[in-house]
């Protein structure tokens, strides 16, 4: 078996020596100085993720033109599609991950096209599977798993109406209440369906977690982490509001609301185990916690209070009657 992986680095490494000179001798230099770009980040050969050098290339692609960030998002995507290897499929995700945290506007717009016409899994990676050996097997769920993550992140930044990493969403802390007194409970409720399914994405988190010994794995959840911090920051906030606002919301809203707290919970025990009681943030806990014994109680009094009144109007009904 370790015969047939150090093969595989072997040929992957004489494979991307070839598309370099094959991409080099183009007959489109422009596009083939974004591919090599590419490539070199990507590369089959080591487990390590590509180094900050490398990151910072394919991010300036994103600098001189619409057109440079077109060739550099379609190039990654065409890496993407093309591997059946574990390893340069999440050297993919990872470069991917670090555009949509760290890219400029032009890069990221050309991403968010890819997932406006692919739709909610537009990486196309639910049924990646490097079938090598079991252990590029167990990778091949970090595959799927990281691929489910960052397209929840793009599409929580659709919902919120700005990226979690963004000057606008950093600029909220300490202006919750002016930032949410324009906005309706239904966009909050929206808002926190799409920031807790990004939690649940991170609790449906593989079992093998050994391989974070390997330091692309490690780095990668590393990078999911601090996504989690800031998601975990939106959902708090929301949650805060849509508490003070508990009194004039609809039964319809409570029961949506109570279930998406519920969801939110029952992820915790996956996330726990992912980040090791990093990132716990217990008073955000703590607050949904108390906030769900708030919506059980007001839902129970309301409860009660309609019985009330049809108990009322059928005394009222019956003494008319007599």
């Amino acid at each position: 078996m370790g015969y047939r992986k150090n093969l595989r680095i072997v040929c992957g490494n004489l494979k991307d020596k070839g598309s370099l000179i094959k991409t080099v001798l183009s007959s489109k230099p422009h596009k083939s100085a974004v591919r090599c770009v590419i490539l070199r980040a990507t590369t089959h050969g080591s487990s390590s993720p590509p180094s900050n050098h490398r990151i910072a290339a394919v991010i300036s692609l994103g600098l001189e033109s619409k057109t440079e960030a077109c060739s550099c998002i379609q190039a990654l995507m065409d890496r993407l599609h093309s591997t059946s290897n574990a390893l340069v499929a999440l050297k993919c995700l990872y470069t991917i991950h670090n555009i949509i945290g760290k890219g400029f506007f032009i890069l990221k717009d050309q991403l968010s096209m890819y997932e406006y016409f692919g739709g909610r899994n537009f990486l196309k990676l639910l049924t990646f599977r490097d079938d090598l050996d079991p252990e590029t097997r167990e990778m091949s769920k970090w595959v799927r798993w990281y691929a489910a993550i960052l397209e929840q992140n793009l599409l929580v930044s659709k919902v919120l109406g700005c990226h979690l990493y963004s000057k606008r969403a950093k600029n909220v802390i300490g202006k919750e209440k002016d930032n949410f007194s324009s906005s309706l409970n239904s966009d909050l409720l929206n808002d926190i369906d799409a920031l807790v399914e990004f939690a649940c994405q991170v609790g449906d988190l593989p079992d093998s977690l050994h391989l974070q010994r390997k330091s692309l794995v490690y780095e990668i959840v590393r990078s999911v982490g601090e996504d989690y911090r800031l998601v975990q920051r939106e959902i708090g906030t929301r949650v805060a509001e849509l508490e003070a606002r508990m009194m004039g919301s609809s039964s319809s809203e409570w029961t949506r609301f109570l279930n998406s707290l519920t969801k939110f919970e029952d992820c915790k025990e996956g996330i726990s185990l992912l980040f090791r009681n990093r990132n716990r943030n217990d008073e955000l806990w703590d607050l949904v916690k108390e906030t769900k014994a708030k919506l059980v109680a007001v839902m129970k009094d309301r409860g009660n209070d309609g019985k009330r009144t049809l108990v009322v109007r059928f005394l009222q009904r019956t003494s008319r009657a007599s």
